[in-house]
Order: C-alpha cells, then structure tokens, then sequence
C-alpha cells in the first residue's frame, strides 16, 4: 500500500499552513486539531498493534502451533521491525519533516496488518508482524519532533505524557474490547479492520498536519548520517539507554504480552478476567503517562532534574515488580495498578534529551535510544519466553508459577543493575542536575 499522493494538497492543509505560519505561536486548538490529535491516531494503533497479542496468545498458539518461545519471537518480532528503522527514521525527520515520513510508515503497517490477517504459517506471522513494527517505528518520534517544533519548550513533558497516554489507550483497547470484538470475528478479522484503520491515519496526518518542521537547508544526507556519533559519543545519553531498556523495555514486555500468560496460568484466571486484568494494567499505564508528565513538569520547575524523577519512579517500579515476582497476592490487582503507573517514568528521557541535544537533533536522538530500547524489547520478550518455555505445561496447558518468576525475575535484576547505572557518579550527571535537565 502506497502513502498518499505526493504534490497533493487540501483545504484543511492549507488553513492548517495559515494556523502556523512563521513566528505565530498557535493556539491551543490549532495544536491540538493539525498536530496532536493526527498524530495520536497512528500512536493508538501503534500500541494496539504491540499489545493485541497478549489477548489473542490463546488463538495463535492454538492456530499457529507454537509454545512459548515461539509466541515471544512471533510478538517480538513487531520490536525489531521497529528496531531495525530509528537510525535512518531520525534522519528522515530531522530532513524531511514528521507528516511526509509518518505517513508513508503507516501505509507500511496496513499492509503488515493485512499480510499478518491473511496469513497461515508462524514464518509468514513473524514477517507479517516485523512489517507491522517497521510501520509503526514513527508513531512516537514523528509525533516528538512535531511537539518540539510547535509547543512551548516548558509544555514538553506535559504535551509528551498526554500523547503516550493515547497510547495507553490503545493498549486499553486491546484488552477487553478486542476480547468482545472477537465474539464476532475472529483474529483474522480484526486485522483487516487494523490495516483499513491504518490507511485512514495515513490519510489524516498527510491532510491536516503543517510541515514546518522540516530542514530548511539540510546538511548534505552523509553529513547528517554522520552526525549521529554525536549522539552515540555522548555520555548522558549512555546514562539514560539501560534504564530506559530495562524500564520501559521491561514494562512494554510484560504488559505486551506476559501479563496476559501470567494471569491465566499463576493467578488462575479465565479467558475473559485475564482479558479484565490486562485494562486494569493498560489503564494504570495510561494515566501514569499523563501523571508522569504533569508531576516531571512541576518538579523540572522547582529544580529537579528528570535524571531524579526516573531514578524515584525506578525504585518504585522495582519494588512492585518484585512483589509480583515472589507471588504476593497474586490475584490481586493493586500491584499491577502500580506497575502501570511507575512502569513507564522513563519515558520522560525523550524531553529531557530533546533539551540536551537541542531541536537540531531531536530526531535523531530520540530515533537513537528507540533503536535501543526497542533491541531490548524484541531481546526480552523472546528471552521471557525460551525461560518459561525450560518448564513442561500440564495436561492443560499452563506453564508453572516458577517459570515466570524465572522469567520477571530476570527482568528484576536487569532492571536494578540499571537504576545502580543511572546513579553513578560522573561528570554528565552533576551536569545534568545541575542544568535540571
């Protein structure tokens, strides 16, 4: 499937050029109609892509004849299509700007989507997914590099935290919604209505959204390829890649899948209360983007750096994680409101190196830690699976409560070795705090 035709215009493009034309700051309205809500859309396909397969484990394992590991690489594949692209995305963005590069991402995903329904072996699932993945890769940084051309910098953790909360959503929606959808279709059908859904984003964010954000005199492309060692040579930026890796990686790992195994197998559920659980640990995630954003705002503003906000929410994160790993309550839901709520804290990287590095690079660095986060991803959403699948399932197919602390214990430990690494002593970190950063 092709983007939208190039040299086209529309009314909508045209008022949304007259909203943001050259030292004008828009208004709320207009940012939120030409640049947040297009944008939105792509990223709420993007999460419901990455998470629907928690849901539908059930179906592909049953239609596809794959155990666990085969699961984790079929739903990680989805990461390193994501993975494989940030470097070459974040030149993209910072040459040509979000609207053109996104919208041809998307049209990539539609077809990924269709392929992925019209499938019927795990190779051609898994190609399916990795093209799903490569056409979702722009949904956060397109819409990042858009926010850092058109919102007030002091909106910048704000404005990011209210738009991964959209995300938020449509992981919301893959859980008891898509579990409802399929009393009427199948998962097959649920994949075409996510590839015509796709075309539409594309449509949308080609029509309304402004294009200022482009280069207006590019370097010349080798120039801006090799101006990525800038970001890789720097050392605050290896500060922030483990917890980033570990932090979200972890949580996107989980929630994306795992939680929804774990639920089944270790507390016990049935298909429609794991279902339940899952939109409680998507509503949590929700609001915890939003909350996040709000509270490293007001701090930043009192003079607190978000290198100590990721490191807070880290430990908190730490601690509930733990709790599920040793079982406490396992059929309770409070622990996993808490991990929905601090699981995602590092999210707040991207404003924070968007102030670092400067809207210059503000594609390519957040391009550079996806690339690394999502490589974390695909890497431990396949490991959680080949751990839990060294333990044999019973006679109904569940795989025991030790093999998924064996898995999130893994997780654990990877993720406070990360907290230790963010703390260390140096000089990019009192730098950092003390630029507030």
């Amino acid at each position: 499937m092709s983007g939208p035709p190039v040299g086209t215009d529309s009314t909508a493009r045209r008022a949304a050029g007259a909203r943001f034309a050259p030292g004008v700051q828009p208004g709320a309205a207009a940012l939120l109609l030409y640049v947040f809500l297009p944008f939105s859309t792509g990223y709420f396909l993007s999460f419901l892509f990455r998470s629907v397969n928690a849901v539908i484990a059930p179906d592909l394992m049953r239609d596809v004849g794959v155990g666990a590991s085969g699961l984790g690489f079929l739903t990680a594949a989805f990461f390193l299509g994501f993975a494989a692209v940030q470097l070459p995305l974040g030149v993209m963005l910072d040459r040509y700007g979000a609207a053109r590069v996104q919208a041809a991402l998307l049209s990539i995903a539609a077809l990924g989507a269709a392929l992925f329904a019209a499938a019927d072996s795990p190779a051609a699932l898994v190609v399916a997914r990795a093209l799903i993945g490569l056409g979702c890769a722009g949904g956060l940084m397109a819409a990042f590099k858009a926010i850092v051309k058109w919102y007030p910098p002091q909106r910048l953790s704000l404005v990011n935290g209210c738009y991964l909360a959209v995300g938020g959503l449509g992981a919301i929606v893959a859980t008891r919604p898509v579990e409802q959808a399929l009393a009427f279709t199948d998962w097959r059908g649920l994949f075409v209505a996510l590839a015509l859904a796709s075309v539409a984003s594309a449509a949308a964010i080609w029509a309304l959204v402004p294009r200022g954000d482009a280069a207006e005199s590019p370097p010349p492309l080798g120039t801006q390829v090799r101006e990525i060692g800038v970001i890789f040579r720097d050392p605050l930026f290896w500060r922030f890649v483990p917890v980033s890796i570990l932090g979200m990686g972890g949580t996107l790992s989980i929630q994306g899948l795992w939680a929804g195994p774990w639920l089944g197998d270790v507390a016990g559920l049935d298909r429609a209360a794991v279902a339940d659980g899952l939109l409680v640990l998507s509503v949590a995630m929700t609001v915890g983007f939003v909350l996040t954003g709000l509270v490293a705002d007001a701090l930043r503003a009192r003079g607190v750096s978000s290198l100590t906000v990721m490191a807070a929410g880290s430990v908190v994160g730490i601690v509930t994680l733990a709790v599920i790993t040793l079982r406490v309550d396992p059929g309770g839901w409070w622990h996993w409101i808490v991990l929905g709520l601090f699981g995602q804290v590092t999210a707040i990287v991207y404003p924070a190196q968007s102030r670092h590095f400067g809207p210059a690079y503000a594609g390519r660095a957040g391009t550079a830690n996806t690339l690394l986060v999502f490589s974390g991803i695909f890497v431990l959403q396949f490991a959680m699976g080949a751990v839990i699948d060294l333990w044999p399932r019973d006679a109904a197919g569940r795989y025991p409560p030790q093999a998924y602390q064996a898995a999130f214990g893994l997780v654990l430990l990877g993720l406070c070795a990360s907290v230790a690494w963010l703390l260390r002593p140096g000089e990019d970190k009192r730098a950092a705090l003390a630029k507030v950063i």
